[in-house]
């Protein structure tokens, strides 16, 4: 039997990953940094330490270090915390990562240090509805440029990298650190109230970093699918896959449409399928991430 020599694989070089893009771009991040920071410290100067609650992840360890000493400064305390995260993660993350998250934790710092903006709120529930909503804007904000503001945002893409913890364990670890001292050196409402400001300022990171950008993937089977893909590439102008199928039962052969689009051209989607094929089977489903890029939202770390 004759041998073929073994084929070796060649990869694409890649060369180290850039500071910033264009200045413009590098503008924009600094904005957003900056914006997101003092919205930030405004929720926690202005109404997390008046109130005595706190929050999850790294800031709300420091606000419970403040808590027990209240003589050191959150600001500071975050940034002595950020250190020995940074010098762990430095092999750990890309290049534009590291040091726009370097930017975003002095700038977090800094405003924490001289940020205060007097709001009066005595309903102690609309004081946690505020501060979840200003939190979880200005953290999604930041996290829309191409850093972070340290803490656990650098600790969760550190572990993920080298040790494949995903995200969602990093972050529910630390908050039930943080929560347990809450229980400790804070009152049982101040721990029902920092469970609030936790799971909103979640939510709303979360639809200001997707927000109408989230994708869908959408499986379409249908008897006039050359006629719909035509119409996807043409009227939608996005990419279609043909997936060679065979139904289960019937044993006839099928052809899958599968596309990513959009949540905001999920209706035109739904439109076009129903004047084409008013019995077309279509299957729309959530998507964690996409990486491609026309349409994908890659990471940026």
């Amino acid at each position: 039997m004759e041998k073929h020599p073994r084929q070796k694989l060649e990869f694409p070089k890649t060369g180290a990953q850039p500071i910033y893009t264009t200045p413009q771009k590098l503008a924009l991040d600094l904005a957003q940094i900056f914006v997101g920071s003092v919205m930030c410290a405004v929720a926690v100067n202005s109404i997390l330490l008046p109130k005595h609650f706190a929050t999850g992840g790294i800031t709300g360890l420091c606000l419970v270090i403040h808590k027990i000493l209240p003589s050191f400064n959150v600001g500071w305390i975050y940034l002595l915390i950020n250190i020995p995260l940074f010098i762990l993660a430095w092999m750990a993350v890309g290049r534009r990562f590291f040091f726009y998250s370097i930017i975003g934790a002095l700038a977090f710092t800094v405003c924490l240090r001289f940020i205060y903006v007097p709001i009066s709120l005595d309903d102690n529930i609309l004081s946690t509805l505020l501060a979840g909503l200003i939190l979880g804007t200005g953290a999604g904000i930041v996290l829309r440029s191409s850093g972070s503001q340290g803490g656990l945002d650098i600790l969760s893409v550190m572990l993920f990298r080298r040790f494949a913890i995903s995200f969602g364990n990093t972050v529910l670890t630390m908050n039930i650190i943080v929560l347990s001292l809450v229980s400790i050196f804070y009152s049982l409402d101040a721990l029902l109230y920092t469970l609030m400001v936790i799971y909103v300022s979640s939510k709303i990171t979360n639809i200001v970093v997707t927000g109408l950008s989230q994708r869908k993937a959408v499986f379409i089977i249908s008897p006039h699918w050359e006629i719909i893909a035509g119409e996807i590439l043409k009227d939608i102008r996005r990419g279609v896959t043909i997936i060679e199928g065979k139904g289960g039962f019937t044993g006839n052969r099928e052809n899958i449409l599968y596309t990513v689009v959009p949540i905001m051209e999920i209706g035109q989607m739904k439109n076009l399928i129903k004047q084409i094929d008013p019995d077309a089977f279509v299957v729309i489903s959530n998507t964690i991430e996409v990486i491609n890029n026309r349409i994908g939202n890659q990471p940026h770390w």
